[in-house]
């Protein structure tokens, strides 16, 4: 899994994925990952992490799949992910402590314990195809800072499976009618928040990504 690193704990948020080249064999999982997903899996393997997948358009979490959208999608195809944590601070888990030893930065939790998760009421996860809302995939999800992400995978030897994140603000499919949702921001609004607290300006848009 490939994850931005910039995210987001409460508010109204929008991105979009547009799905270059999968190749023969390639597939895609895409959506949206706390720190705590797990990078050497793809997105939706974990309770950290939420994805959409290309084969049938199921949703995927707990790397349990769903029937979820009425098609997959493919080569061509402009994904939008909306993000609703409303109030999402009062359920994010208290941050680490960073602590320096010799050089090396380390986290750790000051009672020694992981701090069950908290769901944000009111929030929500829903996918777009090429401007077209496939409803709400995941309700009431777990607080925590929310990043992009996708993770894809093909055979070896086949040519590399390719992505295009776009934060915005200039989108591709922006929808016109969210369905009744709050019109959300882009992700190229987000500042960086490091774990020493350091906030940069915004993202410049055009990351791209390709994995074999």
């Amino acid at each position: 899994m490939v994850r931005a690193t910039r995210g987001v704990l409460a508010g109204h948020w929008y991105f979009e994925i547009k799905v270059l080249r999968l190749g023969p064999t390639g597939h895609a999982r895409l959506g949206w990952a706390t720190e705590k997903g797990d990078l050497q899996a793809p997105v939706g393997y974990d309770g950290s992490s939420y994805g959409y997948r290309d084969v049938d358009g199921s949703r995927v979490h707990r790397a349990q799949r769903e029937r979820y959208g009425a098609e997959g999608y493919g080569e061509g195809d402009v994904i939008g992910f909306y993000l609703g944590m409303p109030d999402g601070e009062r359920y994010a888990p208290r941050p680490p402590h960073l602590v320096w030893y010799k050089g090396q930065r380390y986290m750790y939790n000051t009672d020694g314990k992981d701090e069950s998760p908290k769901v944000v009421p009111g929030s929500e996860i829903s996918f777009f195809k090429n401007g077209v809302c496939q409803g709400t995939a995941f309700k009431d999800i777990f607080g925590g800072r929310y990043y992009p992400a996708a993770s894809m995978y093909t055979m070896p030897n086949e040519p590399n499976c390719e992505v295009r994140f776009n934060f915005g603000p200039d989108f591709d499919f922006f929808p016109e009618n969210f369905g009744g949702r709050q019109t959300p921001r882009p992700m190229s609004d987000v500042p960086y928040h490091g774990y020493d607290d350091k906030v940069e300006g915004p993202v410049e848009n055009g990351l791209s990504e390709k994995v074999n």
